[in-house]
């Protein structure tokens, strides 16, 4: 078994948590799988432990593999951590990007991270997430980094619900954001970024109700085709 295939089985179980196409809670079907890929149960596990450490799946001990639950709490936490890291990414923007790595984000926010009329929601969201990273990439910080991406992926289902309410006020905070950042203004980049990102729990429940809905109703990966009617950022 070639650490590739691990890696495609990793990606493939992945996508399907991110996007709850295996349900809350569901238990993983090791031998349906392994049969699928046309590999043994070792590999398999392989891929599974490694999604059980980043938070996708859980191990039950005599029972098996379960995909992770949508859980408020979890989520209400994991927005208030990215809150705290994209603040301080922006301080550390201002103070250490380069005037042309800045010209870059602005560039790419212009040309890419605006107009999103007609793009799906998970296309739109994905434009989002870019201009955020490009923030924390241009702190320095590769931990940071690498951090705020993987906490994206979790957040991301509960991201491609709230999309299409947002577009229009995220649009103009994310230029409001380039705006300060290029002035390397490091407290007002941070509070508007603190703003922008930060989540009431009512908020959070409302948005935990309507996945709720849409993964038992629709589908998750009907959530992410949906096509945008409006601008998003």
């Amino acid at each position: 078994m070639s650490e590739g295939r691990v890696e495609d089985i990793y990606r493939w179980l992945k996508a399907k948590a991110v996007s709850f196409e295996v349900k809350p809670g569901d238990r993983i079907n090791e031998g349906a799988l392994a049969r699928e890929f046309g590999v043994s149960r070792t590999p398999l596990r392989e891929a599974l432990n490694r999604l059980v450490s980043e938070r996708f799946f859980e191990f039950r001990a005599g029972q098996g593999f379960y995909c992770r639950g949508l859980e408020a709490q979890e989520i209400f936490d994991l927005f208030e951590l990215r809150r705290i890291l994209e603040m301080a990414a922006a301080r550390a923007a201002c103070e250490r990007a380069s005037d042309e790595g800045l010209r870059g984000l602005r560039e790419e926010l212009y040309a890419r991270g605006l107009e999103t009329q007609g793009l799906s929601v998970a296309e739109a969201c994905a434009r989002d997430e870019a201009f955020h990273v490009g923030i924390a990439r241009l702190a320095g910080n590769a931990e940071l980094t690498a951090q705020l991406e993987h906490i994206n992926e979790r957040i991301r289902f509960i991201r491609w619900i709230e999309m299409q309410a947002r577009v229009k006020k995220s649009k103009k905070q994310h230029m409001a954001i380039m705006d300060a950042l290029e002035a390397r203004n490091a407290n007002k980049a941070a509070r508007l970024l603190g703003e922008h990102i930060e989540k009431r729990m009512d908020q959070i429940l409302a948005s935990v109700r309507e996945g709720i809905a849409n993964i038992y109703l629709d589908g998750g990966e009907v959530l992410q085709d949906q096509v945008l009617t409006e601008d998003a950022a």
